[in-house]
């Protein structure tokens, strides 16, 4: 169904009853919107088109009240047919590009920064991933701990540090290890792991580097250490008590204790990086068609970020009950996923 399929009253009251809906959170009653200054039609007319539109999957009676909400089906041919998404005011665009630009170099605590930031904006969760395997090296370095076992360092461009334990051959000296950390660290400055990856197994695979075998083997340690978890995104969450506010419906309140335990357990979340991947711009998904937090029934707003290369390393997001005001929140995700961008 699209907006056009609608005629110019029904559209009117549907959409005065999804604005609403929006504003306050209850059922929208005839009577409400038949008091509407541009409306001028009974509240027995309003209840008709009601009910047409409820035939129509746009609209549902919660439990026994008189009154209508806007389903998923519903806010979806609004945001897309009627929805006039506003502009952010000059000191939301200051308070946003601030925070980017606050952190420095720093990558971790620049995304911790703008996810409160946006967070605070939006009164809603906000959350931000990047991928890990996108991460630029400066440096690695292995300390040996015992026979067997070594801690391997990674160390970011952005100043982030990631430790593992990785097990090496037990007669490696410790010169091997130094050997071993200084040959990745050549090889990686200024590249992230994933991209320096292939050459660096050719060129072992090839007998071309200058390691002996001990030495090659640690090198491999440290490869198969890092290459499992590099594929994981980091995800910040900021935020999630901002869904508890004006809650008082106890269905309402069901669905935002599920929604913190998936935000907690943050289980699947690697798709959201496929989602955001899925096409430009901000991206936004309505209840059920996002089938990460579906039994929720909450609202996903996502915009990517991009590096340098032009290539989506992350994504920016606000999450929320349904009624959330699409309309301001939408120009500021996409705003902060532009300011992220040009941060990376």
């Amino acid at each position: 169904m699209n907006m056009d399929m609608l005629n110019t009253r029904t559209r009117l009251i549907f959409q005065h009853i999804v604005e609403s809906y929006l504003d306050s959170g209850d059922p929208v009653g005839s009577q409400t919107i038949a008091r509407a200054a541009d409306i001028a039609v009974s509240p027995a007319t309003v209840r008709n088109v009601m009910s047409d539109l409820e035939e129509a999957g746009l609209l549902s009676a919660p439990h026994t009240s008189a009154g209508r909400v806007p389903t998923d089906i519903g806010l979806r041919l609004f945001v897309d047919g009627i929805l006039e998404v506003g502009n952010l005011s000059r000191d939301e665009r200051e308070s946003i590009r601030g925070k980017c630009q606050a952190s420095g170099q720093n990558i971790e605590s620049m995304l911790s920064e703008a996810t409160k930031n946006l967070s605070g904006l939006s009164h809603c969760a906000s959350l931000v991933m990047v991928d890990k395997s996108e991460t630029k090296i400066s440096q690695i370095e292995f300390v040996p701990l015992s026979p067997g076992r070594a801690l391997v360092v990674l160390v970011g461009l952005d100043g982030g540090v990631e430790n593992r334990i990785a097990s090496v051959p037990t007669d490696l000296p410790p010169s091997s290890l130094v050997m071993a950390g200084n040959y990745l660290s050549a090889r990686l400055m200024g590249n992230s792991l994933e991209a320096a990856r292939a050459n660096i197994e050719r060129e072992l695979a090839s007998k071309q580097s200058e390691l002996d075998i001990l030495t090659a083997k640690a090198v491999k340690a440290g490869l198969a250490l890092w290459s499992g978890d590099t594929a994981s995104p980091s995800l910040i969450v900021s935020g999630a008590a901002n869904l508890l506010e004006n809650v008082s419906a106890s269905d309402d309140l069901e669905k935002i204790r599920q929604l913190l335990e998936d935000l907690e357990s943050k289980k699947e979340m690697v798709s959201l990086l496929d989602l955001a991947r899925g096409g430009e711009g901000v991206r936004l998904f309505i209840g059920a068609e996002n089938n990460l937090f579906s039994l929720s029934g909450s609202s996903l707003v996502l915009a990517p970020y991009m590096n340098d290369a032009n290539s989506v390393v992350g994504v920016v997001g606000v999450i929320g009950p349904t009624r959330l005001n699409y309309a301001r929140i939408i120009p500021m995700v996409d705003y902060t996923a532009q300011m992220v961008s040009r941060m990376f």
